[in-house]
């Protein structure tokens, strides 16, 4: 018996290790980067303006939240040119806004910003602007990332305890509802499922106290901060926090009606064994000197799994609802789909946990039936078609080609994932064999004289109380109910074990490694939750590169339309307006600045000093305007165009300007 015991123990404690590590690895990093990113500002950054703005406007790839301080705006001097509170522009929620103070001297003004994406991350920068002249600067900004700080790294620990919590709370409720309504009488099952439930709990006070310094970038001490924490329960995610403990509220109140309902047949099943044991005469209820009290059969009734259904979609939703899902493509179907993945992960990983324990710590003598592992089987194979299919769309959604799988992090962060699913599931193969093999092994019988009469037929045994040898039932606050050994574990120990006990201790092995694989790929899920997805990581590069990207060229070549008053003009942009590849698009304006049409124009560069061109820009009629996708010009400098215009079939009329082209970076 002891020796099964330490036997049993060995895996938990393999397990317990990895959770340990994965926790010390996975816990120092924080939330990883987020998934908006700044596209536009005006001014612009590095911008010299001739007269001081009224205001600054800064635009996002996705909307943003803002809090009192998301923008400032710092004079030379280090003083706040800002007044008021940040404001979206109109209504669009993409958007930032600050006014400015009136009379501003001239100098250059840091504007420094920190918003949170739509999908929860907070996001941060900062940018120069220049009004008359450059000048130097006093002003001080954080340069520290969002993601360095204590606070960030902190509530990213607690986001994948939170993870770990929710997967246990479901996962080990679901168990004995769907598989094995008597393990709910299980004293380690009961521990596991306060455990997750307090797990959770915790994690999400943590995390509401933390989401309002990890927002505004301030330090532990903000935790305190009684106004700050009213913001942050008004904000969507705070709300989505107060609304999971809400929830855990209710599924404690619900998990003490079940232990209830559970306890008083245990308490019934102690009072019979003491009545029986006081009486000499009843021979009944004893079987080979063991007493073995009523299999509880009580099935839980319709409304309080579907009380538990409710109670796990919501809180599942509480994540959805304020992270991924919440951002980007088609959010009133990704927001189910994400909210269904995120249960059946919990119920497929949390149901492992739960079967694991019962075959590894089950009391002495507990019979836990083949057909509950059965179950579990059909249930977590219903949970990976789920995953499966969820997974999918969730990856298409966030990745959007296959390209991405490779080129960003986001992309190779699920690749890892799935190689890790494809693992557990080769795992959930064996386990399946051994469990087939497992229930239609013949189930011995045991020969007893007719004089003793036996109250309790023995169900086939699935767990280290099944294979120990002898030992009495744990006598706990209602355990599982106990029975006679088995037949079958009366073999010699130092003898070759039975087919079944080969079963047993082969499903066990692949149960364990099952739940230890199951872990990772839970921990690698936490990690894709705080990683920018590949769309938005797209998004964010082509903002960066536009952001970058000098301005256009723009030159305005006057010119007569051959009418009374006809004077006209064409305005030409060259896109970027550099020595390279540029675009070219010309626009004609009537002298009333209405948009005219023009039957054809012809459009040439010539580099009068190094005696280049011309070069035909070959411009296209375009129903509007004229454009051409590409000239390529090779030097920097001054060069001359001679513009063409016929205003009609037999007029035409031809002016020249010069134009500069702007030398490549570090040309």
């Amino acid at each position: 018996m002891h020796t099964a015991t330490r036997r049993a123990r060995k895996p938990l404690t393999a397990l317990a290790l990895v959770c340990a590590v994965l926790a010390l690895l996975l816990g120092g990093a924080g939330p990883a980067s987020a998934h908006a990113a700044l596209s536009d500002s005006n001014p612009a950054d590095t911008s010299v303006l001739k007269t001081a703005p009224k205001q600054v406007t800064l635009a996002f790839t996705e909307a943003v939240s803002l809090s009192d301080g998301s923008l400032r705006v710092l004079s030379p001097k280090n003083e706040r040119a800002d007044r008021g509170a940040p404001t979206h522009l109109g209504k669009k929620g993409n958007t930032a806004r600050v006014m400015l103070r009136e009379k501003l001297s001239e100098g250059t003004y840091t504007v420094s910003w920190r918003v949170v994406s739509a999908d929860s991350h907070p996001i941060s920068g900062a940018f120069t602007f220049s009004i008359g002249q450059e000048s130097a600067t006093t002003a001080v900004v954080p340069t520290e990332s969002p993601d360095d700080t204590a606070v960030s790294r902190l509530y990213g620990f607690s986001r994948y305890v939170a993870y770990g919590g929710l997967a246990l709370l479901i996962g080990v409720a679901v168990f004995p509802l769907v598989c094995w309504p008597a393990g709910a009488r299980l004293r380690p099952l009961r521990k596991l499922l306060i455990g997750g439930w307090t797990t959770l709990a915790v994690s999400t006070v943590v995390l509401l106290l933390l989401r309002g310094p990890y927002e505004t970038g301030q330090g532990l001490s903000a935790v305190s901060d009684p106004s700050l924490l009213g913001q942050t329960i008004t904000g969507r995610t705070g709300a989505a926090l107060g609304t999971r403990l809400l929830l855990l509220a209710a599924a404690a109140t619900l998990a003490a009606q079940l232990t209830a309902r559970h306890r008083r047949p245990a308490e019934q099943t102690r009072q019979e064994s003491a009545a029986d044991a006081a009486d000499p005469t009843d021979t009944i209820s004893t079987t080979a000197g063991a007493t073995a009290p009523p299999v509880d059969t009580r099935r839980f009734g319709l409304g309080m799994r579907a009380a538990g259904a409710v109670l796990a979609v919501g809180l599942t939703l509480t994540w959805a609802a304020a992270e991924h899902a919440s951002a980007g493509l088609q959010v009133p179907l990704a927001i189910p789909v994400s909210a269904l993945h995120l249960l059946a992960m919990a119920v497929w990983l949390g149901g492992l946990v739960a079967l694991t324990l019962t075959l590894f710590r089950a009391p002495a003598g507990t019979v836990t039936p083949a057909s509950a592992v059965a179950r579990f089987s059909r249930l977590a194979f219903a949970a990976v078609v789920v995953l499966v299919v969820t997974g999918v769309y969730q990856s298409w959604r966030q990745v959007g080609s296959w390209d991405a799988l490779s080129s960003t992090e986001y992309g190779r962060t699920l690749t890892l994932k799935v190689a890790a699913v494809i693992l557990v599931l080769i795992t959930a193969a064996f386990s399946r064999q051994w469990t087939a093999q497992l229930i239609n092994e013949p189930q011995p019988t045991e020969t007893l004289p007719a004089a003793v009469p036996q109250r309790l037929q023995v169900a086939e045994r699935v767990g280290v109380g099944a294979s120990s040898g002898g030992g009495t039932a744990e006598s706990g606050d209602g355990d599982a109910p106990s029975g006679p050994r088995d037949p079958a574990d009366n073999s010699d120990p130092s003898g070759p074990p039975s087919a079944s006990e080969r079963y047993r201790r082969g499903l066990r092995r692949s149960v364990a490694a099952e739940a230890v694989l199951g872990i990772v790929v839970l921990a690698i899920t936490t990690v894709l939750t705080g990683t920018q997805p590949s769309r938005a990581a797209a998004d964010s590069a082509a903002a960066a590169t536009a952001s970058q990207r000098p301005p256009a060229t723009v030159v305005t070549i006057p010119f007569d339309l051959g009418t009374p008053n006809g004077n006209g003009k064409v305005q030409i942009t060259f896109d970027p307006g550099q020595v390279g590849e540029n675009t070219v698009q010309a626009l004609v304006f009537a002298s009333d600045s209405g948009v005219a049409t023009v039957p054809e124009m012809r459009l040439t560069l010539t580099h009068q000093a190094q005696r280049i061109g011309p070069l035909d820009a070959k411009l296209v009629n375009k129903g509007g305007f004229w454009w051409s996708e590409s000239l390529r010009l090779p030097l920097p400098g001054t060069w001359t165009m001679r513009l063409t215009v016929r205003t009609t079939d037999i007029d035409q009329v031809t002016v020249s300007k010069n134009v500069t082209i702007r030398p490549l970076p570090n040309y």
